[in-house]
């Protein structure tokens, strides 16, 4: 049992970093210095769905991580 929690969070951990590495933020780093001017847009389409996903992810990787505590 404990096995397969693992391989599903591997699987859930890879799929939340390349939700968070398909997600577009501006100007990138520059946004983190002042750079980022337009982070009040509303998001739409693709952007969304990609904000619901990632924590949706978010939230079933610390789910199973929890999870995998209390497991012997």
């Amino acid at each position: 049992m404990k096995d397969v929690l693992l391989v599903f969070l591997i699987i859930i951990g890879a799929s939340l970093i390349t939700l968070i590495l398909l997600q577009q933020k501006g100007s990138g780093v520059g946004a983190a210095f002042g750079g980022g001017g337009e982070v009040y847009r509303s998001q739409r389409g693709i952007e969304k769905i990609f904000h619901y996903l990632t924590v949706f992810f978010a939230f079933i990787y610390a789910v199973v991580s929890l999870i995998l505590i209390f497991v012997k």
